[in-house]
């Protein structure tokens, strides 16, 4: 397992999902693990299980970046990962494009992209400092090809953090800094994902699995083991990738 002893981790939206799965993974290594979202009731949860956890909603670009001064300052010094991993369609399903409102696309962008470079930007000063420090961004297959979800922000964004990852990849390198993406294929993680995998019905579930080359859905535990491998040292010359995690589309 990639050793990451003793390391301050924080993991927006890691209340449920990805999210937690990533927060748990680096948390049983005996990392130092801060985790945020707004889900009050797995919040509970996850502090029961030892890990600092707060509310925080991420559309609030300044409450973002307080988190992570928050942090910071109980962890004693900076955040050596930052896993961007909130997230989603905020509610939403697919309608024509020339329906979408404005305030519809910016909430999805605000969590999806906003989010990402609010954190990412409140990190960057402590990581320098540093010398070291790695950033993950959890993007989708929306960041490679349309998105299964029929939302025009969600691959919109999820194709933005992309650029985002590979820029900064570019800028923060030279100070040590690592900033690569994971790209999760279908994952029923419950809300959204479960009526989305219900509504394809038998036969279109069926098809899904058929595209996948090893026969099955991922879960969160898949994604949260590369997760764990991009920011440990294992993954120390891997900068400014994005790692299909989709059992061979």
């Amino acid at each position: 397992m990639p050793d990451v002893r003793g390391r301050t981790i924080a993991v927006s939206g890691g209340a449920t999902g990805f999210g937690r799965a990533i927060a748990g993974a680096f948390h049983a290594t005996g990392a130092h693990v801060f985790a945020f979202d707004v889900r009050e009731p797995e919040l509970a949860a996850l502090q029961a299980s030892g890990i600092a956890a707060r509310h925080v909603d991420l559309i609030d670009r300044a409450a973002a970046r307080d988190w992570i001064a928050r942090v910071e300052d109980e962890a004693g010094g900076p955040v050596d990962v930052l896993v961007n991993n909130a997230g989603g369609v905020a509610g939403q399903a697919y309608q024509a494009f020339d329906a979408v409102s404005d305030a519809d696309w910016d909430t999805v962008l605000a969590i999806n992209l906003g989010a990402a470079f609010a954190l990412s930007q409140a990190c960057m000063p402590g990581m320098v400092r540093a010398g070291r420090g790695a950033i993950v961004n959890i993007g989708s297959g929306a960041s490679l090809r349309a998105s299964m979800t029929g939302v025009q922000a969600y691959c919109a964004a999820k194709h933005a953090l992309l650029g985002l990852t590979r820029q900064l990849a570019h800028e923060l390198g030279p100070h040590g800094i690592r900033v690569n993406a994971v790209a999760p294929g279908f994952v029923v993680t419950g809300g959204a994902t479960a009526h989305q995998w219900a509504s394809y019905g038998e036969a279109g579930q069926q098809a899904v699995i058929e595209r996948i080359a090893l026969r099955r859905l991922g879960t969160p535990e898949d994604i949260a083991g590369v997760v764990l491998f991009l920011a440990s040292d294992s993954a120390a010359f891997v900068n400014g990738e994005i790692i299909a995690v989709d059992g061979g589309r």
